[in-house]
């Protein structure tokens, strides 16, 4: 069976290119498109979406944006931050939104326009974080809408804080094989 060695889709648009570090390590059929940065050790995953083209997308660092998920924004409106140390979860959306030092988004949940996701807090798997919600340090929010489910357990907080460098180590798995 032939292999064809694949690379990400990455490429500027508006005149803007993306800012990636060296150390990101990057699926062979994700995409970062426009005004991205991509910080020191963060990975993007399979089928994942960086889409800088309307709004800037700043990714600080070990972030970890896994398989399908999309990252966007509104023109004029939101741009998307994801601080330090950040999960986003398989198939979840973040638009336009903050999302703070080790929080985890969910798979397949939503983050809307304007939201922040406090410090190490956690929205859960399928939730939807409305426009402009304010999500307190170490809370979980759940359900659709997302309301508050009370304060992220010690041994879940230990568990996410781990998140960002067992991707690390996925990534290492990937880096010099030829898919």
């Amino acid at each position: 069976m032939d292999k064809q060695h694949q690379q990400p889709v990455i490429f500027s648009v508006r005149g803007k290119a993306p800012v990636i570090h060296d150390s990101v390590w990057l699926a062979p059929n994700c995409t970062v498109v426009g005004e991205v940065t991509l910080g020191i050790e963060s990975t993007v995953w399979f089928g994942a979406v960086v889409r800088g083209d309307v709004a800037s997308i700043e990714v600080g660092s070990r972030v970890n944006i896994q398989d399908g998920a999309v990252i966007h924004g509104t023109f004029g409106e939101s741009k998307t931050v994801l601080e330090d140390r950040v999960s986003i979860g398989h198939n979840a959306i973040v638009h336009g939104a903050k999302v703070c030092k080790g929080a985890l988004i969910g798979m397949g949940a939503v983050v809307m326009d304007n939201a922040v996701v406090g410090e190490g807090a956690v929205v859960a798997a399928g939730a939807v974080v409305l426009k402009g919600t304010i999500i307190p340090p170490r809370k979980l929010f759940a359900g659709v809408p997302a309301k508050s489910r009370g304060d992220v357990k010690e041994d879940l907080q230990d568990h996410l804080s781990q998140t960002a460098d067992r991707y690390l180590e996925y990534a290492g798995w990937f880096r010099g094989s030829d898919y």
